[in-house]
């Protein structure tokens, strides 16, 4: 089982955990809603886990430009 991390508005995976057990309320999964589960975590059927998340450059753009919050895609 892999669980990997996606920037949601570039793609760029972030960071990728491989191992057959892993304490999702180590992972902070615990402290999300559910609707923030749903929109943020993507179950396949080979077991592997796919989370939506920000990488470092789209947080650093976000903050320059807070406007790109209002866009569900701010990178072309």
């Amino acid at each position: 089982m892999s669980i990997v991390y996606t920037c949601r508005h570039c793609g760029h995976v972030i960071g990728e955990i491989n191992e057959t057990m892993v304490d999702t309320n180590a992972l902070g999964w615990n402290k999300l809603t559910n609707e923030e589960k749903k929109e943020m975590i993507h179950y396949n059927s080979n077991g592997d886990v796919h989370i939506q998340a920000i990488c470092e450059n789209c947080e650093e753009s976000l903050g320059h430009h807070p406007e790109y919050h209002e866009l569900d895609y701010f990178i072309q």
